[in-house]
């Protein structure tokens, strides 16, 4: 029989699976010794693959399937024998230096509930494309095994229970365009080769990151980012408007980003949705924003923002909804209240109802704020309030709220608005053998 196992190297900051092979005389033949830390998996004499990559993956499988300690929906009930194409969740297809051998593509466990963590051993599936694992309860952190991942396209690790510092394996991965850590309890800084990388979608929402939002942020290409409900601090980077070509889609809601909008906003044409909300922002809103022909939505709730609402704004064509409640305004345009969802509560627009007290007003409006003072560098003064010497009535969230437990539903909170496509919800009409799934998951990318 043959024994599998990868073994995990490190040559200064390369990481390298390494499959140390022994040939031994034997009764049955030869075998394959493939050392680690862990048991070895046995591939038994008897099992005939269509080739060396269907039997690695085959190894990448069991190995999994032995690093599983609850599966409720036995969605790796039929992971055995040699026939790996046929297991659930699993996806072959021809591989793309020879279109005549088929290989594993892609892996899909979604919504699984399933528990465990994943081996070093899925660095051996170097022909996926896909990996998808929203809705389970793995844990740990992400395998260095999974460097070899040179195709991976797609990474979806959403509503789980992943931990510890951003994982750094995945900016060497060349292939990757999307990423979804979203609802896990990553924790620390982001790198800053993160927004040098070339992905097109990027969910980090609801979890633990902290410290502030890498400067060079306005160098990433995507067209969706979401870093809302963490506990990010400091400046929205000045660098923002550089994503002007590319970016559909920016949520930062609910962290603790205490400056100045911007003024180059207006950068950002292409740009559908922007939701700033649940923050520390102060300082007016820069009139360029009514040069982002395409914002439908705009929520701006819950900051300590005042001034007069710009007239370009609410005269944007695309504008949907505009939400600006719990504020310091001290003026709207008409127009504003023709859009289709509106609110403008809480704040210190004059005759206008649900309003705060002429007091609170009064002493939060009594000094201006100097944008610079924030050393976001480079920004235009803004002629506005500073930051409150007195609780606000409705004052934003707290600045390190809890990350939300996985197996939980999203925070009480109010979660990031999805306008990008949800997480499907998992299956609920019939009940599992064993327990019951949790719930929340990912997009899908179109």
């Amino acid at each position: 029989m043959r024994i599998y196992q990868p073994t995990v190297l490190l040559f200064a900051t390369v990481v390298s699976l390494y499959i140390s092979t022994v040939s031994a005389a034997t009764s049955g033949g030869s075998r394959q010794l493939l050392y680690s830390r862990d048991n070895p998996i046995t591939v038994p004499p008897y099992l005939i693959f269509e080739n060396e990559r269907l039997e690695r993956a085959y190894v990448a499988l069991q190995a999994w399937k032995q690093a599983m300690i609850s599966d409720p929906w036995n969605l790796t009930l039929n992971w055995f024998g040699s026939r790996v194409c046929d297991y659930n969740g699993v996806v072959c297809s021809s591989s793309i230096d020879d279109p005549l051998i088929k290989t594993v593509s892609g892996v899909d466990l979604n919504h699984g509930d399933i528990a465990g963590h994943l081996p070093e051993e899925l660095g051996l599936l170097t022909d996926i494309a896909l990996f998808h694992v929203n809705s389970n309860r793995f844990c740990g952190t992400i395998p260095l095994g999974f460097s070899q991942l040179s195709l991976l396209y797609e990474l979806d690790l959403s509503n789980n229970r992943f931990a510890g510092k951003f994982p750094s394996v995945v900016i060497g991965l060349p292939s990757l365009k999307y990423l979804d850590l979203r609802y896990n309890e990553f924790e620390g800084g982001l790198p800053e080769s993160l927004f040098e990388k070339d992905l097109d979608a990027l969910f980090l929402n609801s979890n633990r990151f902290t410290s502030k939002i890498p400067v060079n942020m306005g160098n990433s290409p995507v067209s969706v980012m979401v870093l809302a409900s963490n506990r990010f601090e400091g400046c929205i980077p000045t660098s923002f408007g550089r994503m002007g070509k590319t970016l559909n889609e920016i949520i930062l809601m609910d962290n603790g980003l205490q400056s100045c909008i911007p003024n180059d906003m207006g950068l950002l044409k292409n740009v559908t949705v922007l939701d700033v909300s649940y923050n520390w922002l102060v300082g007016e809103l820069p009139e360029s924003m009514g040069q982002m022909e395409n914002l439908e939505v705009l929520n701006v709730e819950r900051n300590m923002l005042s001034g007069v609402i710009p007239e370009e704004i609410c005269a944007l064509n695309n504008l949907i909804e505009f939400k600006f409640g719990s504020n310091y305004f001290t003026g709207e345009p008409l127009m504003c209240r023709n859009l289709e969802s509106y609110n403008n509560t809480m704040n210190c627009l004059k005759d206008e109802k649900a309003q705060r007290t002429t007091m609170e007003c009064k002493v939060f409006l009594s000094k201006p704020v100097d944008c610079n003072s924030y050393k976001c560098n480079p920004v235009t003064p803004c002629l506005s309030p500073p930051p409150p010497q007195i609780l606000p009535s409705a004052p934003p969230p707290e600045l390190y709220p809890p990350a939300p437990s996985p197996s939980q539903p999203p925070p009480s909170r109010p979660s990031p608005p999805i306008y990008s496509p949800p997480p499907p919800l998992p299956p609920c009409a019939q009940q599992p053998a064993v327990q019951s799934p949790q719930n929340s998951s990912s997009p899908s990318m179109n």
